[in-house]
């Protein structure tokens, strides 16, 4: 019993090791992923004045969010040419009345157009073909579109987003700007997981090697991305990313990487922009990250099984072993209790962003447990032929 004990300590140390190296990893040669810092407001001169822009909203069953969202939308303070069309994809909850409601309410029915979207045909995501009826729409309404603004229905806008958007990009020369808008952290279960979701995604992505065009890492956040609309168009258009789920990261790379060599692209945390969608359940959080974790992974069970090992042996294996040696009483297993301690750290600057009690990071662990958990279901559901399920859509590739 004494030698299987020693053994399993051993293991645990050696396994602690390589957790407390991955984290030094983490730490210093990753970007500095966990910084968490929106960029700092520009004066408001864009280079060569004011281009005209259109914002694309595709919207299905967004009733209880779009009013306000229009109402941030038409109320931007900004000096170029301005429309907004909403596109209604077939919602039953009368999403489009609420859109010109508030449309009326703001005095600025002008700036708005609310078009129905044609059915959705097949190999194409909901969301992308909505987007695709928008764009088209400007085509046919002959709207000064320089730039397109893709944003969601439940997404709240600060009255100088815009102007901030098109001036970082003018200045900086980008083709795409992007926000990751914070994210409604109000109730116990937002507070408990939300922060860990854009931890991850800046993780995944590291917004400092998304920005330096020498990096081929790209992504986005679909809501709020501004783009050039002849990047989009030299990129292959909407069209070229028709069948994906994850849009907003899927455009960024093709943004990027078209021929023509490295193209400048950016994304931020926002300061003022914010989520209006509440997620008061687990399970509204655990649905959200389902609907297309596995989609992540290239719908590989091998790369599905080296992420819960993966996730097991960074996040899970330091507290365990840390808590066991503690337990036995043997203090041995310093790594451990270190590896516990980096991953803390490295969480709090997105809890402080997010106005979060530093309490909440070492229970890291425990978070990373759930999100491992509802990868495991995204894999499932898909096997099941339920993948990238969103709004009554399965939309996942071979599964509609």
């Amino acid at each position: 019993m004494l030698l299987m004990l020693s053994m399993l300590l051993m293991i645990l140390f050696a396994l602690s090791c390589l957790s407390l190296v991955i984290w030094v990893v983490l730490l210093f040669a990753r970007g500095g992923f966990w910084r968490v810092r929106p960029a700092p407001p520009l004066a408001l001169t864009p280079p060569e004045g004011w281009p005209g822009v259109v914002a694309i909203v595709p919207a299905r069953d967004e009733a209880d969010a779009i009013g306000q969202a229009v109402s941030s939308l038409l109320m931007q303070d900004y000096a170029g040419p301005f429309h907004v069309i909403v596109v209604d994809d077939h919602s039953a909850d009368g999403t489009a009345d609420v859109a010109r409601a508030a449309a009326q309410r703001a005095q600025r029915a002008d700036r708005l157009s609310v078009i129905a979207a044609r059915p959705l045909p097949a190999g194409w995501s909901g969301k992308v073909w909505a987007q695709s009826q928008g764009i088209e729409a400007a085509r046919a309404l002959n709207l000064a579109a320089d730039w397109f603004w893709l944003t969601d229905a439940d997404i709240g806008h600060p009255a100088n987003a815009l102007a901030q958007l098109v001036t970082r990009a003018r200045s900086e020369g980008r083709d795409l700007v992007s926000l990751m808008v914070r994210l409604r952290c109000d109730s116990f279960w937002e507070k408990a997981l939300i922060p860990a979701f854009v931890f991850f995604f800046a993780k995944l992505y590291p917004f400092a090697w998304v920005n330096d065009s020498r990096r081929r890492t790209a992504a986005a956040a679909g809501g709020c991305m501004l783009v050039r609309r002849a990047a989009l168009e030299q990129a292959g258009g909407i069209e070229s990313i028709r069948a994906e789920l994850i849009d907003d990261c899927s455009l960024a790379a093709r943004i990027k990487h078209r021929s023509g060599g490295p193209h400048a692209i950016r994304l931020d945390v926002a300061a003022h922009s914010v989520s209006l969608r509440p997620y008061d359940s687990w399970r509204d959080i655990w649905n959200m990250i389902a609907r297309t974790a596995f989609t992540q992974l290239h719908y590989s069970a091998w790369l599905l099984a080296g992420t819960l090992v993966g996730m097991a042996i960074i996040y899970l294996l330091p507290p365990v072993a840390a808590l066991l040696s503690l337990v036995i009483g043997h203090s041995m297993n310093w790594p451990a209790w270190l590896a516990w301690a980096a991953m803390s750290a490295v969480y709090a600057p997105m809890l402080r962003y997010y106005r979060r009690s530093l309490c909440w990071a070492p229970a890291l662990p425990l978070i990373a447990l759930f999100y491992v958990g509802a990868t495991f279901a995204s894999a499932w559901r898909y096997w099941r032929g339920k993948g990238g399920q969103w709004k009554s859509r399965v939309q996942a590739p071979g599964q509609r």
